[in-house]
């Protein structure tokens, strides 16, 4: 079998059109939320589907899926409009019923020939997710596009591209999800879609006084890159980790029994990350290093969100250290700033963000030595059925979750070449420090040795 980074193929594709709504929808303006429109969130999130030939299936699946997706947006209509800034930077949503861009193509390639391992960087993806000139952009754009490439074996790979702005991870399933349940003859989606974005505003003290911030949000100070975990695109170096059961038992034997009961997988994980990632850039002991990690409100005791709701909810709080103390420290340490930053975050703590992102202009969270993870193996997308069964792969199009390479990685539910379920990371960093990080993650994906931790 080819690797797919290695992989070459020719895609032909029609002109993109714009698919308004199939009926009428109300002309209005709607404002989003305080969570919405931050610096950090004003790019364009890909993600892709890999589909496999349908044995009950011979139909064509684009114009089905054009199709549907006109359908849905009679519900999901604000995607069919355009955003505008208004003052202080706000962003708000001018329901025009323009449209969403579409394009059909073909490709002379199979499944077959890309890794059994479907995961990100994808070959020829810019061929998969064709950039329609104009269309990247933040205002005046389409807020969603959709691209149907037909493959050589029968199978199909539907990527998306949404205004990240409009909705987070969880809300793109959901609209998804409603496109999967119409394209197999649903008369309107489960779900009833909830705009509610006064939900995240800023709180007010009056009419006209906003509430101060109730925390310290060191997620958005800033910071200067004086290590060089910044570099540009073509200097950066791609690899990819998978965790499965083996890999997390591992690393948890390396851990103090305490701390093994009461960490999570994903803050284990993470911890591990941070100070691999640390030890490879070798910054000055005395460099502030940052892990930022994404966390939903959605589900979480007193939560304000309702069902159905589908626009950002979640915080981005940050554990900090210097160097020198990550590295003179256990693994566990990290793991343990990670947690106490994780289980921050609540209903309080968010609308403070609010409150800052309106009165500091909706800054960017601190990019410079800082690492930002992103879980997204629960949100459910390769759950999805859109009439030729699940997918051999759902999830991000490329590793990072931010527009700026090195700075984040997703979390993605795989099956990898042997069968087995579990996370695939995607790590982009600067050539010379991956192979001493790759060494580092390594070390700790092999078992300890038993006595290790029996005086801890």
């Amino acid at each position: 079998m080819a690797s797919s980074s290695a992989l070459e193929f020719t895609v032909r594709r029609k002109l993109a059109v714009l698919v308004p709504p199939a009926a009428p929808t109300p002309r209005e303006l709607k404002r989003l939320s305080d969570i919405d429109d931050q610096d950090g969130l004003r790019f364009q999130l890909p993600v892709i589907h890999f589909f496999r030939q349908h044995d009950g299936r011979d139909d064509d699946p684009a114009p089905v899926l054009r199709g549907t997706i006109a359908a849905v947006l009679v519900h999901y209509y604000p995607f069919a409009g355009r955003l505008r800034e208004l003052e202080g930077r706000k962003l708000a949503v001018d329901c025009t019923g323009e449209g969403v861009l579409f394009v059909e193509a073909d490709a002379d390639v199979r499944l077959d020939q890309f890794d059994a391992a479907l995961g990100p960087p994808f070959p020829c993806l810019d061929e998969l997710l064709f950039d329609v000139p104009g269309s990247s952009g933040i205002l005046d754009c389409p807020l969603l596009l959709f691209q149907v490439t037909r493959l050589a074996c029968g199978g199909f790979v539907m990527a998306v591209r949404i205004q990240h702005t409009m909705a987070d991870a969880a809300g793109m399933v959901q609209l998804l999800g409603a496109i999967a349940e119409v394209a197999q003859g649903a008369p309107a989606p489960t779900v009833r879609p909830v705009w509610g974005r006064e939900l995240l505003q800023a709180p007010l003290l009056n009419d006209d006084v906003l509430l101060p911030p109730r925390f310290a949000h060191r997620e958005y100070d800033d910071v200067v890159d004086m290590i060089g975990a910044i570099a540009p695109f073509e200097f950066m170096v791609h690899r990819s980790f998978f965790i499965g059961w083996r890999e997390i038992s591992a690393i948890r034997s390396h851990l103090p029994s305490a701390l093994n009961r009461k960490a999570t997988n994903f803050e284990v994980i993470t911890g591990c990350l941070w100070r691999c990632r640390t030890v490879a850039l070798a910054p000055h002991a005395d460099e502030e290093m940052r892990m930022i990690c994404t966390v939903n409100i959605r589900g979480k005791k007193d939560t304000i969100i309702p069902v159905g709701y589908y626009g950002n909810a979640f915080a981005s709080p940050v554990a900090i250290s210097t160097a020198g103390d990550l590295l003179a420290n256990h693994v566990s340490y990290a793991m343990e700033l990670v947690m106490k930053a994780k289980r921050e975050v609540d209903v309080e703590y968010i609308l403070s963000v609010a409150t800052l992102m309106a009165q500091r202009g909706r800054p960017h969270f601190a990019v410079a030595r800082t690492y930002l993870v992103s879980d997204v193996t629960k949100v459910g997308i390769r759950d999805l059925d859109f009439g030729w069964g699940k997918p051999v792969y759902a999830g991000p199009a490329n590793g990072g979750v931010v527009a700026l390479p090195g700075v984040g990685s997703f979390f993605i539910a795989v099956r990898n070449a042997m069968g087995e379920e579990g996370i695939a990371i995607p790590v982009c960093m600067p050539g010379p420090p991956m192979d001493k990080f790759v060494n580092e993650m390594g070390k700790l994906m092999r078992p300890a040795l038993a006595d290790t931790f029996s005086k801890m």
